[in-house]
């Protein structure tokens, strides 16, 4: 499992693992693991079959590696996100789904808050398909967005949009609906003295916000579809600002900021499918990128034993330096470390499409 750039630490059980949340709370390293199904034994596999009533895993890190710490009862869990307002502390999860066949999509998703010694229940969120919780602030205003939604044949009339909330002092309200069919992702930034929102949908198109006049206006049309994650970076050169948009078909770009036309354009190409996250390395010896890819082919006939990337940002273009095996990939975490960078790559399938599938720590060699 190790390659030239990564050296496994730790390979992490799980069953349906769809993310990775690294934070510190109560003077604890945790690490925050959604999963999103279990293995009905006697039933055939299935990357969308299972038994969705699962747990959150909550690992303690001692030194570089993980150990069980407690767990968090959310069905199908998608994604975890871990923020602070104030001197309090959350984490949200969603839940895609629940049941073992047939499944409900129209379920909550819970946010926790830390009570001093563990996460308890702090509000409920009404949902559809919920993929992924992104917290960010502007303007000194805390927003929670919620990204959702399926567009499956018979549950067209349930669907939802995208939700973004706002933090009223007490509690998150409402704030704004963003169009979306089947969403994945955000990605909040800064650049050129502007707030960004990058919201990526997979059956439209995925779409870039700009704040404006105290709302998020669409400022620019990023990939058509099969949009899954993004990320950002500046070129250590002084070679400006770039944003990488990772598509599940042949479609995954890097694009760069253009200050003149006020958007983001075309840069470079990354050939391949299966994209589904990405993650910036920065160390002594330069700029990396990792991506994870999670299936090629169909959710009737994937394949998920894939390899996935490596890149380094050499003379303003990402070239592969190395490449990893995964397994249904579907997220990455860096975590410092006085050894070097650690990663946590997650597994959401084994490669013969099962849940039960260990997700891996690396050092990364860069």
């Amino acid at each position: 499992m190790n390659s030239a750039y990564l050296s496994l630490v730790q390979a992490l059980p799980g069953s349906g693992a769809r993310a990775a949340e690294p934070f510190l709370v109560g003077g604890l390293e945790l690490l925050a693991i959604p999963q999103l199904a279990y293995d009905i034994p006697g039933s055939p596999a299935h990357m969308n079959g299972g038994d969705s009533e699962t747990e959150v895993l909550l690992l303690r890190r001692d030194g570089d590696r993980f150990e069980p710490w407690g767990t968090l009862a959310a069905p199908g869990g998608e994604d975890a996100e871990f923020f602070r307002i104030g001197e309090r502390a959350f984490l949200a999860v969603a839940s895609i789904r629940t049941g073992a066949g047939p499944y409900e999509y129209t379920i909550p998703s819970t946010l926790f808050e830390w009570d001093g010694t563990r996460f308890v229940p702090f509000q409920a969120f009404d949902g559809f398909a919920a993929k992924q919780w992104r917290h960010f602030t502007v303007d000194g205003r805390h927003f929670l967005a919620l990204a959702q939604g399926v567009a499956l044949p018979g549950l067209g009339e349930q669907n939802r949009p995208s939700v973004i909330y706002s933090w009223d002092g007490t509690r998150f309200a409402h704030f704004q609906d963003i169009p979306s069919q089947w969403a994945y992702n955000w990605h909040a930034f800064t650049v050129g003295g502007h707030e960004w929102l990058a919201h990526a949908d997979h059956a439209g198109p995925s779409v870039l916000y700009r704040w404006h006049g105290g709302r998020f206006v669409p400022h620019q049309e990023l990939a058509t579809a099969a949009g899954r994650a993004f990320a950002t970076f500046d070129d250590p050169d002084g070679g400006g600002t770039y944003l990488m948009i990772a598509c599940i078909d042949d479609g995954s770009r890097v694009l760069r900021w253009d200050a003149t036309a006020d958007r983001f354009v075309e840069h470079q190409k990354l050939v391949g499918a299966g994209a589904r996250e990405l993650a910036v390395v920065t160390t002594d010896r330069g700029l990396y990128v990792i991506r994870v890819n999670f299936i090629e082919g169909t959710p009737a006939h994937p394949t998920a034993a894939l390899m996935s990337q490596v890149y380094r940002w050499d003379e303003g273009r990402l070239d592969v330096v190395d490449e990893f095996p995964t397994t249904g990939g579907t997220d990455l975490a860096v975590l410092e470390s006085a050894a070097g960078p650690l990663i946590v790559q997650t597994n959401a399938l084994s490669a013969d499409l099962r849940f039960a599938a260990e997700s891996r720590v690396y050092r990364f060699l860069g």
